[in-house]
């Protein structure tokens, strides 16, 4: 019998290729993204069906297992005001990937584990380790090179992206209601079965961004066969990703794995180059692996 607390090397390894699968999923998903954006496709749009197809997928799976347990009316409405924070964090994080290499906008976002961090600090849940007082201030560097805040990316990198100041506002929006919704998913919902949790937030996303688009405009659907396909393929990824990284890492044991997920932007930077043409200059993307490095070590660390 295995010590407690401790993971067979077999099963740490199923973890890790599971994970790093997810983390390519989700890339896959943001590329997808600014496919279907490119070929006439509205953010609002996107965060709609994308959410409602995840919803009616989990509605099924739930239907057909019929977990045990009933939602109390306070962790209800607490799973709704969840399900508003990511809504917010889905519009901005899709925002950004629309306005800026998909690469660079999830570095951004992916800033969200040291957001966690100072929330609980803040609000007394949890001191951050002092490994973390390194760790944070390192990546917040590596993302100012990687952001190019020094002027060390050539010209034509800095040109080719665009809206770099909207989009990266719009990535620490989704980087800072990420951090919001992971503290209270687990002060408020922890109890909640992973696949009722995902469809009341996601069900909650497709409502108020179909609301939103419908008020506000912006509610267009692509424009071409491209654009459909875009649209079809981060539906497929996200909604396979998000399930099941809340269905099975509760099972896997090895919690720290977890900080395995970062490999999302060195994914989508692979796969912005070989689908999209993107690029980022190689001082940025020395950034984003220090970004990178410093998140594994505060997220990694005992706790």
């Amino acid at each position: 019998m295995n010590p407690p607390h401790t993971v067979p090397t077999s099963d740490r390894w199923r973890s890790i290729a599971l994970l790093l699968l997810i983390a390519v999923l989700f890339g896959a998903n943001h590329v997808a993204a600014r496919l279907t954006f490119d070929h006439g496709t509205g953010v609002t749009f996107a965060v709609a069906v994308r959410s409602a197809m995840t919803a009616l997928v989990l509605m099924l799976l739930l239907t057909l297992s019929r977990p045990a347990g009933r939602l109390t009316a306070p962790t209800f409405r607490r799973a709704l005001l969840v399900g508003l924070l990511v809504s917010f964090q889905s519009f901005c994080l899709y925002s950004a990937v629309a306005r800026i290499p998909v690469a660079l906008a999830l570095l951004v976002f992916n800033t969200f584990p040291m957001v966690l961090g100072l929330l609980s600090w803040a609000t007394g849940a949890e001191r951050p380790h002092p490994r973390a007082m390194i760790a944070m201030p390192v990546a917040l560097v590596g993302l100012a090179i990687a952001l190019d805040v020094f002027g060390w990316a050539p010209a034509a990198a800095r040109a080719s992206q665009g809206q770099i100041g909207i989009g990266v506002a719009f990535a620490i929006g989704a980087s800072l209601s990420m951090g919001m919704v992971l503290l209270l998913t687990t002060k408020w919902l922890s109890a909640v079965d992973g696949r009722m949790r995902t469809l009341i937030l996601m069900s909650v996303v497709a409502l108020v961004t179909f609301c939103a688009g419908m008020i506000g405009g912006g509610f267009a659907p692509p424009a071409d066969g491209t654009g459909w396909l875009g649209l079809a393929l981060l539906t497929a990824f996200y909604g396979i990703a998000i399930t099941v990284l809340f269905t099975v890492l509760p099972k896997m044991g090895a919690v720290n794995n977890a900080a395995i997920l970062n490999f999302e932007p060195v994914a989508a930077l692979i796969l912005g180059w070989l689908i999209l043409g993107q690029s980022i200059a190689a001082s940025q993307l020395f950034g984003g692996v220090i970004v990178i490095a410093a998140i594994i070590v505060l997220t990694t660390g005992k706790r």
